[in-house]
């Protein structure tokens, strides 16, 4: 007798929307453990969680809520970069075939992350969230950024599709960016971000586009070449870089020009894409994120005590925790910084990260070419 097992998204402890904190928090605790359950079951784990707790401990038992996170460590880099692809298959998915999405590589073997369905649910979550005004349903799309082993290029695609549009792309290629950019050729840098926004621009000129996702350095120096607002971009998406309250005025009252809607974006190949709070132009232009909770959660922590969160408005450094049944990553430390925020009811009933920007001591050694 076979039995089926559900791999679906959705599960059972996020049937509801929850209406307070209290309720946020025993949503967060239920899914934790059914993640738990699942991924440390011999019946449904992957080979690395299954060795792993062999090896450690048998969480299943000692993970009850969120507050036993902590007993897990760090989630170590090189176990994305050098672990084979099937160590990280769930036993229900096994023999079929799984997309690889990458993160960073620019200094050696990049992160690798394998998948199925998680980044659809994601981006469709996410576009619960979008003005129908800035972004229309049915019309099409330019996406200027990396395409590649990058999770991005799909999800964005998907993220199109699902409210009935098209998209055009540009590709980008990071790595080559910022490799010329530490040998000290510059100016191969410039041409290469003149060749992408020539590109840009000839689908502008001949098709008609309504929302762009693009990056604060491509998007100002494509506001160099047209008026964004009246070339009939009503939204752009713009994300992959620091925007501290000063970019992001300039960008919405300059490029923009008061009339395209800015739409900020943080995530990543690991997290998938956070929220942004929507009354950011009315607090001084500080944008503040909020995971998607309780697939993923972020917490600000103190960079010496990483067990400990630092206070509301204080900057710590951000740690992810990835809660699905394709990928259980406990906390990762982001190469980010940014000040621990305040729920924001009714819909984030949890913390957010503020003003995310490079972590101070990783800042040295992070190059972002065109982002």
């Amino acid at each position: 007798m076979t039995t089926t097992v559900d791999t679906s998204c959705t599960t059972e402890a996020m049937a509801t929307t929850p209406t307070s904190q209290d309720e946020a928090r025993a949503q967060l605790d239920a899914h934790l453990r059914e993640i738990i359950e699942w991924h440390f079951n011999p019946e449904t784990g992957c080979p690395f969680w299954l060795d792993w707790a062999g090896k450690n401990f048998d969480p299943r038992s000692e993970v009850q809520s969120w507050d036993d996170i902590t007993k897990f460590p760090h989630f170590e880099d090189d176990w994305l970069r050098f672990e084979q692809p099937q160590r990280w298959v769930p036993k229900p998915y096994e023999g079929r075939p799984y997309t690889i999405f990458e993160t960073g590589g620019t200094t050696g073997m990049p992160k690798q992350r394998i998948g199925w369905d998680d980044y659809k649910f994601d981006y469709e979550q996410f576009s619960e969230i979008l003005d129908d005004e800035a972004f229309p349903r049915g019309g099409h799309w330019l996406m200027m950024g990396p395409t590649g082993p990058r999770r991005l290029r799909l999800a964005i695609e998907h993220l199109a599709m699902h409210r009935g549009c098209s998209c055009y792309f540009v590709d980008l290629d990071p790595r080559w960016v910022k490799k010329v950019i530490k040998a000290g050729h510059g100016d191969q840098a410039k041409a290469y971000m003149e060749h992408v926004i020539d590109q840009a621009m000839l689908i502008i000129k001949h098709r008609k586009v309504q929302a762009l996702f693009t990056t604060p350095k491509l998007l100002e120096s494509l506001a160099d070449q047209i008026s964004i607002p009246e070339a009939g971009i009503k939204g752009v998406f713009c994300g992959g870089t620091e925007m501290n309250p000063q970019n992001v005025r300039f960008l919405c009252e300059e490029i923009l020009e008061g009339e395209t809607k800015l739409m900020p974006t943080y995530g990543n190949t690991l997290m998938g894409l956070a929220h942004c709070k929507p009354t950011f132009a009315d607090e001084g232009y500080s944008v503040t994120y909020y995971a998607p909770q309780p697939r993923a959660v972020t917490r600000v922590v103190n960079p010496d005590k990483t067990d400990e969160t630092v206070g509301y408005d204080e900057w710590g450094r951000v740690e992810l925790t990835t809660l699905t049944r394709e990928l259980f990553l406990p906390r990762f430390l982001e190469r980010d910084e940014a000040i621990r925020r305040a729920p924001f009811g009714p819909r984030y009933l949890w913390d957010g990260v503020g003003e995310v920007r490079p972590y101070a001591k990783e800042k040295k050694k992070i190059v972002e070419g065109v982002y």
